[in-house]
């Protein structure tokens, strides 16, 4: 399979790629540092990613979330969740489905926030929510047999430094972490939210 990794120069991306690399074809896409440049906040940036890919199997993203104090959480500061988690994931589909293989998938990243809210991530909460309503939506518009999934951890064990924002919460391994990717990727559900 022809997959594409967006956010591949990030701690999940990184891993997910090595892992991947074993049995595909991966292209790994960032703003910088990766096979090819893409922002995904522009939709002129994720059109000119596919042009440059060309016809893929498979698009999964990794978009971070966002952390911002609630005291300083403005109008501008909240649209950049929406902008990046949110609009930024939606458009990879939106525009990506022009370009993806029939039977092919995209796996967006969502994010235990959604359901279980933590202090300043009251934005990453809202983005997590609105991508996962997405998702399920998508499932049953998108054409030619194409799956559309969520991949939602809570704090993964390789960001040690997000710990102290997610009390109590054992932190998902990064090999749990892949395979609730494989089973998006690799598995027949579609419009699943999937819980590693």
């Amino acid at each position: 399979m022809k997959i594409i990794i967006v956010g591949a120069s990030g701690t999940m991306g990184k891993h997910l790629a090595a892992a991947f690399k074993k049995e595909h074809e991966v292209i790994t896409a960032a703003t910088k540092g990766c096979d090819v440049e893409v922002d995904i906040t522009s939709p002129e940036s994720i059109e000119n990613m596919y042009r440059k890919t060309g016809a893929f199997d498979a698009l999964i993203s990794t978009r971070p979330d966002l952390c911002w104090s609630w005291k300083k959480l403005t109008d501008k500061e909240f649209r950049k969740g929406v902008d990046g988690k949110m609009m930024g994931q939606i458009n990879l589909v939106l525009i990506g489905q022009h370009y993806i293989n029939a039977k092919g998938s995209f796996t967006l990243i969502t994010g235990a926030l959604s359901h279980d809210p933590q202090k300043n991530f009251a934005n990453a909460s809202a983005a997590n929510g609105a991508v996962e309503g997405f998702v399920k939506a998508a499932a049953i518009e998108l054409e030619n047999d194409i799956r559309i999934n969520a991949v939602s951890p809570t704090v993964i064990e390789n960001s040690p430094q997000y710990f102290p924002f997610f009390p109590g919460d054992i932190p998902v391994t990064m090999q749990q972490l892949e395979y609730g990717f494989r089973k998006a990727v690799f598995g027949a559900n579609t419009g699943q939210v999937i819980i590693p």
